[in-house]
């Protein structure tokens, strides 16, 4: 049983620093999606920085059951097993709320999106936001969030009548090559163009980012059951050596 655990606890070590990691790579990632979510929504840093505190603690805890487990000290086992479960009904917690509020998020993303998209400006200095926008468009082969259409709003290809277009949206490889900012219109419009004239993906962004989940389901539920079920066998394994030490100081009592 002492090995199984020790096991056990080299792979919470593991899991924390996966955990610490992904936190991490949220809050310092900017060419993807993410970085999208997190310069424009204070919940996803928090929830970064969530992850970064549970991955510490998971780390933390790991060591304690460890040590617990080999100097046999019924404290830190009992304390090892309270934060697993606080852990556990933590993430059990946050799944409820991301599934019933996710409608309210779905909303909060369009909003988000939609406004970078009306005061997006090739020469805007800081561009980490608009680089990370345009890196999804490419990846996704998409335009606008629900379709090209938004792109009409904003305020620079509005006032060039929407003779330029995102090169980031562009379906011609030539266009992908710069990657960011206008291109302009080989084939001459007479007044003010539209979407249609432009050489770009159809699909909005939206459509790419639920396929990309529906694609992915699985993958994250499996790791999520997964951890779930490592925490589990985790508090299983620490009441188990709780009652064993208890066992094996009763025996050591001398009888009267």
């Amino acid at each position: 049983l002492h090995k199984t655990a020790y096991v056990l606890f080299l792979l919470f070590q593991i899991l924390g620093a996966v955990i610490l990691g992904f936190g991490i790579w949220i809050l310092a990632d900017k060419t993807s999606f993410i970085a999208v979510l997190q310069m424009s929504s204070p919940s996803l840093k928090t929830g970064a920085y969530i992850l970064i505190g549970v991955g510490a603690l998971t780390m933390l805890m790991g060591f304690l059951g460890c040590l617990g487990a080999v100097n046999e000290i019924r404290c830190l086992l009992g304390l090892y097993f309270t934060c697993l479960m606080i852990i556990l009904l933590t993430q059990i917690a946050a799944a409820l709320v991301i599934y019933f509020q996710k409608d309210t998020l779905k909303d909060e993303l369009s909003n988000i999106v939609v406004e970078l998209i009306e005061k997006y400006d090739p020469s805007n200095e800081d561009k980490n936001l608009q680089d990370a926008w345009d890196y999804v468009q490419i990846q996704i082969s998409c335009c606008g969030w629900t379709g090209a259409k938004e792109w009409e709003d904003n305020r620079i290809l509005r006032n060039k009548s929407n003779t330029e277009y995102p090169c980031s949206c562009s379906n011609r490889s030539k266009d992908l090559v710069e990657g960011r900012g206008f291109c302009n219109l080989e084939d001459p419009v007479n007044g003010t163009a539209t979407f249609a004239d432009w050489p770009v993906h159809e699909q909005g962004c939206m459509d790419g980012v639920e396929e990309w989940l529906k694609d992915n389901l699985g993958i994250i539920l499996g790791v999520c059951t997964g951890v779930a079920v490592i925490e589990l066998l985790g508090m299983i394994l620490s009441i188990s050596l709780c009652k064993n030490i208890h066992s094996e100081d009763y025996t050591k009592v001398p009888k009267s």
